[in-house]
């Protein structure tokens, strides 16, 4: 790396080469992060057609397969479904807002992907190690609700309308919730930098991870990451029972289909979150071999795909809430158990040290 910088320096001059160098680094390591991410959104939606076509007892797709490999069959469908929707025309309702209508996918689809700047994959690798990490996932994950709003009323129809009020008073509620369960892991932790807590979890097993004193918090911000992304069993701002199809209703072709993306990237950037607060990050299950012996981003990765079965297994599993049931549930039980969690974690915080420092409070407060 510092001969290619040594290289840009001398091209275009000290100042301008290191600046020029900064910023071809900063996009091959953009690159490097959403390409995959991209590719892993296309692969989850034939995982969750497959998972779920076995739940419930059907094959899902078999056909699409690459260069004719029989043992591949199916795996080409994300493939086929994504130049399906390149192909397809967007089409614009007469009474719509166009600007608006065309902006709307791209504001939700854009904190989905920012928000993987300051996601550390292991201890060296992650994009911007900023101390106010924590601070900046709250902030890129609350911007993907305006989106939903603007389609809604760029639509100029009643159904679209009604599906992002809906899913605006769901997404406000439920990022209560999932910030109060977030400041139960900042108080533990002790810092906004998402490295610092994994390494504030490090300790000889799984029981040094967050998930134990925080059981609680763990399940509230996980149920709340499944309401935010509005899947099932939370999908009333898109019931189709109830208003055809919600905020998207008037969607067509790419435009469609960046919301449907921006549901799945949200979905693993979900599923990483609540690996990373509470299940110890890239940290092994066990501090000792054979368990150390792997790499620490294929633990990372393990943990989300297992967060991840869960969205699926919901969907296959549970009906829709009426959105009565979904409101009750964020307001009056979710919020006040998280700050009774809070109270309680404060006053585990005020005991003296020489108690702090006694089995089992010396695992997670240092």
């Amino acid at each position: 790396m510092e001969y290619i910088q040594q290289w840009f320096e001398q091209l275009f001059g000290a100042t301008l080469g290191s600046t020029l160098f900064l910023f071809a680094e900063n996009l091959v390591y953009i690159v490097a992060i959403v390409l995959p991410l991209l590719l892993g959104v296309a692969y989850l939606t034939f995982a969750e057609r497959k998972i779920i076509a076995y739940m419930q007892i059907r094959l899902g797709p078999n056909r699409v397969t690459f260069f004719g490999i029989s043992w591949l069959r199916g795996w080409g469908q994300p493939i086929a479904d994504a130049v399906k929707a390149i192909m397809k025309e967007i089409i614009v309702p007469t009474g719509a807002n166009k600007f608006l209508f065309l902006l709307a996918p791209v504001i939700t689809i854009a904190p989905a992907l920012a928000a993987w700047a300051v996601v550390p994959f292991s201890p060296e690798l992650v994009l911007a190690d900023i101390n106010a990490g924590l601070l900046y996932i709250l902030a890129m994950t609350s911007l993907g609700v305006y989106g939903v709003i603007i389609a809604g009323w760029a639509s100029n129809s009643k159904y679209a309308f009604l599906g992002s009020m809906r899913s605006a008073a769901q997404v406000v509620s439920y990022e209560l919730a999932m910030g109060f369960a977030l400041v139960c892991v900042l108080m533990m932790s002790s810092s906004l930098n998402l490295g610092d807590i994994v390494i504030g979890q490090q300790g000889d097993s799984f029981l040094n991870w967050y998930l134990i004193p925080l059981f609680p918090m763990f399940l509230v911000y996980f149920i709340s990451g499944v309401a935010e992304t509005n899947r099932a069993p939370f999908d009333v701002a898109e019931g189709e029972s109830e208003i055809v199809a919600g905020f998207h209703v008037d969607y067509s072709g790419m435009a469609f289909t960046v919301f449907f993306l921006a549901e799945y990237a949200n979905m693993i950037l979900v599923a990483t979150l609540t690996s990373i607060m509470f299940l110890g990050g890239w940290l092994p299950p066990f501090n000792f071999a054979p368990f150390t012996y792997i790499p620490g981003m294929v633990w990372l990765l393990l943990k989300i795909a297992f967060i991840l079965f869960f969205f699926l297994w919901f969907r296959a599993t549970f009906p829709r809430y009426r959105y009565d049931q979904i409101m009750r549930l964020g307001w009056k039980i979710f919020i006040p158990i998280t700050l009774v969690w809070i109270v309680l974690i404060g006053m585990v915080m005020q005991l003296p040290v020489s108690l702090r420092d006694t089995f089992p409070l010396n695992m997670w407060f240092s």
